[in-house]
């Protein structure tokens, strides 16, 4: 079976999208997990306006952490979008 170059940039673009968002998520699962429950005791030592971090970090850093992770995959997504020819933006143009 021929693999043509439209299916071979195909391949390529969802390949590399797949390895973005395992980075990501291994990212934010290390975070959440790591940071809210298993570090939990060593980061409830250092204490922040009032809160330990470790306590901090179960409630708000990885929410946080995880609306950080999604502007960079749209900002990352938008680039190779770019690169393989298929971002929204441009066929809205050669469109109207």
């Amino acid at each position: 079976m021929e693999v043509t170059v439209d299916e071979a940039q195909r391949r390529a673009y969802w390949r590399r999208n797949l390895r973005l968002m395992a980075v990501l998520l291994t990212i934010w699962a290390l975070v959440s997990f790591g940071a809210g429950i298993l570090f939990v005791e060593p980061l409830n030592e250092i204490v922040v306006a009032g809160f330990p971090v470790g306590f901090w970090f179960a409630q708000q850093g990885s929410i946080l952490t995880f609306v950080v992770l999604i502007w960079v995959y749209v900002t990352r997504m938008d680039k190779l979008d770019t690169e393989f020819g298929v971002d929204e933006y441009e066929q809205e143009v050669h469109h109207s």
